[in-house]
């Protein structure tokens, strides 16, 4: 009885250690989702960057004159009626 309590145990972890969430049949899975992560964390990181640029520009102490005339445009519509504005799509 016991050889084969020890033997199912043994066929268990073997397949367990083949087919299992961390077995070898999804290490490939495991590492093309890894790959897509850290392109999605790069893609993150550059847009984080980006934001903290515009938020060092428009520290109180110090703003920046063309953001803030940008973002005054934008946001409030004031322009002045001979003016003409020509926005730009990020990308």
């Amino acid at each position: 009885m016991k050889q084969a309590l020890a033997l199912a145990v043994l066929v268990f972890l073997t397949v367990a250690a083949i087919a299992g969430p961390t077995g070898l049949l999804s290490w490939a899975e495991n590492a093309e989702a890894l790959e897509q992560r850290k392109a999605r964390i790069a893609v993150l990181k550059e847009k984080r960057d980006a934001l903290r640029n515009r938020v060092e520009l428009l520290d109180p102490e110090g703003a920046d004159p063309d953001l803030v005339s940008e973002l005054v445009r934008k946001d409030l519509g004031v322009i002045h009626p001979d003016e003409i504005v020509i926005t730009l799509e990020d990308e």
